[in-house]
């Protein structure tokens, strides 16, 4: 990844235990990611890879366009945050990716996802 494409990821998680039903295997967790600019070239996003695996070594992967309906473009120094989810089979999991991303000068590139966890209170110390 050159510097005009210098894509900061960040992602909080949490743990959505009224949506969730352990008995069903059911585990919710909604993640809220913050997509930043710090290159120097304007970058649009144009779809998205997730694997999502579970405590089990099951993988799910995951592409669509866009994210939660929108292609943000993003100048330099701008961002963009937004909240989706995910529902496990275990109370612990782990997602990664990446954005696949088009900069001012129809170049594109990927922006990776850092691996990150999806963890039910109390399930790890």
């Amino acid at each position: 990844m050159e510097a005009a494409h210098k894509i900061r990821i960040d992602v909080e998680t949490a743990y959505l235990r009224e949506e969730s039903d352990p008995q069903d295997l059911r585990y919710v967790f909604s993640y809220t990611i913050t997509i930043r600019n710090e290159g120097g070239s304007p970058a649009t996003l144009l779809s998205r890879y997730w694997k999502i695996t579970d405590a089990n070594g099951g993988v799910k992967e995951v592409r669509g366009k866009g994210v939660v309906g929108e292609q943000p473009r993003l100048e330099p120094g701008q961002g963009f945050r937004y909240s989706s989810g995910a529902v496990l089979e275990t109370p612990v999991g782990t997602m990664q990716g990446s954005y696949q991303m088009i900069d001012g000068a129809g170049r594109r590139f990927d922006a990776p996802i850092p691996l990150f966890r999806l963890a039910m209170p109390g399930i790890l110390q």
